[in-house]
């Protein structure tokens, strides 16, 4: 990790002026002297006194890589050295993080806090000038801020965090080295014939994490579960017979994320066949990130590929036109081709047209895909078409006057394998695109 944090700290400086300039430039066109980002606090549940787990601000993890510390703050005015504002209480009930000495120490005017209550003798006297970024609205009412998530100024960092520095690139290259160490770990536990639950441990033991730490909920599903698309159960009991399995799970470094889906048959089979004929379509779409591209053009493109998938393995009766134009292939793949990725699994700014925030929608044919934003060098996104024989989906495909375009006895006979996705992590640059997972040795 030596070699790791030597880099990082190469790349921080110029990450936190580009941050400073945007700022700035956000500041002076709202007329506001600054911003006071909230790192969060512990959620209490319900009638309890245990708190959810603990998820910071992804505003305030943009500047700095502190993904587990409540109650501290951030001042930034765009010019001068941004102000920590670090909680460090004396407690006797939980472990106390300290305060790390690391590469990003310098660029902060860092203080510490004992007490959560006495943040207001740290923060700005006159917040009138100042916007309040941050979830708890009664807190930041409490001491005093007016402007609080203004629209205006979200959206403009919303629309700027599409564009990843070199920095970012580099956390999110090592949040894909985690996340392949556990893709590998968690297809060993099902060729050896595990459960479920067995391959979630498999993968979280290999990643060293726990579920608290993931960036979402890790898909692990067996047969007949990679059919339904956001599968969290975890079976603790093995299937008679291990067929398929799909695993869409991805890890955190610094806050930034990773997401990552692979998916195998037991055996040398057809569904094997389908998998290796999905692996060379989704290859396929990932050439076709091409700056000033649309992600809404490509991701007809592949809907289209998709269709071509099904006439080649005779799953449809018609060509790939005719299934595209009836909608029989949204049935076999209901979801988008992707998402940006960074410090949020799904991140943000994916309908943007512009820094103002205006919407630009998904087609209405295609109402589940995550961006319509064109593609431009810097981003980072998520490739993950997929192909799937879900029981709802296709009980109301055969009741509607398209079921004659449908091969019902070879649909029955892939039934039971659930589906396919396949999903790499790509960042567009002006000469190529890298496959972050590929590079890694994840086939």
């Amino acid at each position: 990790m030596t070699l790791v944090n030597d880099k990082l700290a190469s790349l921080f400086p110029a990450h936190i002026a580009q941050l400073q300039k945007t700022a700035r430039t956000a500041l002076t066109r709202e007329n506001l002297e600054g911003l006071v980002i909230h790192s969060g606090q512990e959620l209490k549940a319900f009638l309890d006194d245990n708190s959810y787990p603990f998820r910071v601000n992804p505003h305030f993890k943009y500047w700095l890589p502190l993904t587990e510390v409540t109650n501290s703050w951030l001042v930034i005015n765009g010019e001068d050295k941004p102000t920590l504002i670090y909680y460090q209480p004396v407690d006797f009930w939980h472990k106390v993080t300290p305060l790390p000495e690391s590469y990003w120490n310098e660029f902060f005017d860092i203080k510490v806090l004992s007490k959560a209550t006495e943040v207001d003798q740290l923060l700005p006297y006159d917040k009138k000038g100042y916007a309040y970024i941050g979830e708890h609205l009664e807190v930041a009412r409490a001491l005093g801020f007016e402007n609080i998530n203004p629209e205006p100024l979200v959206n403009y960092f919303h629309y700027h965090r599409a564009y990843k520095t070199p920095y970012e690139q580099e956390c999110l290259r090592q949040s894909n080295r985690l996340a392949v160490l556990g893709h590998l770990a968690a297809k060993k536990a099902f060729l050896n014939g595990d459960t479920e639950f067995d391959i979630q441990n498999a993968y979280l033991k290999a990643v060293g994490c726990t579920t608290n730490d993931t960036p979402y909920g890790n898909i692990v599903a067996l047969n007949r579960n990679c059919s339904i698309l956001h599968y969290t159960a975890l079976d603790k009991v093995a299937p008679q017979n291990h067929q398929s399995f799909l695993i869409d799970a991805g890890a955190q470094f610094n806050g930034y994320a990773s997401d990552i889906t692979r998916t195998y048959s037991f055996r040398r089979d057809k569904f094997a066949e389908l998998i290796t004929r999905m692996d060379q379509l989704m290859l396929k779409a990932v050439d076709g990130l091409k700056p000033g591209l649309s992600y809404v053009d490509l991701h007809i493109n592949t809907h289209r590929e998709i269709a071509k998938v099904l006439r080649e393995f005779n799953l449809i009766t018609v060509d790939a036109d005719t299934a595209v134009a009836s909608g029989v292939v949204s049935s076999f793949f209901p979801h988008g081709l992707g998402h940006h990725l960074g410090l949020q699994t799904h991140d943000v700014g994916g309908f943007m047209a512009d820094e103002r925030g205006t919407h630009v929608n998904a087609p209405q044919e295609h109402p589940f895909l995550r961006t319509s934003r064109v593609i431009e060098t810097g981003q980072v996104f998520t490739i993950e078409p997929g192909l799937y024989f879900i029981d709802s989906l296709l009980a109301d495909l055969k009741v509607s006057s398209n079921s004659d375009q449908v091969n019902w006895q070879n649909i029955e006979e892939l039934r039971p394998f659930g589906g396919i996705r396949i999903e790499d992590n790509i960042i567009v640059h002006q000469s190529h695109n890298e496959n972050m997972t590929r590079d890694l040795g994840l086939s």
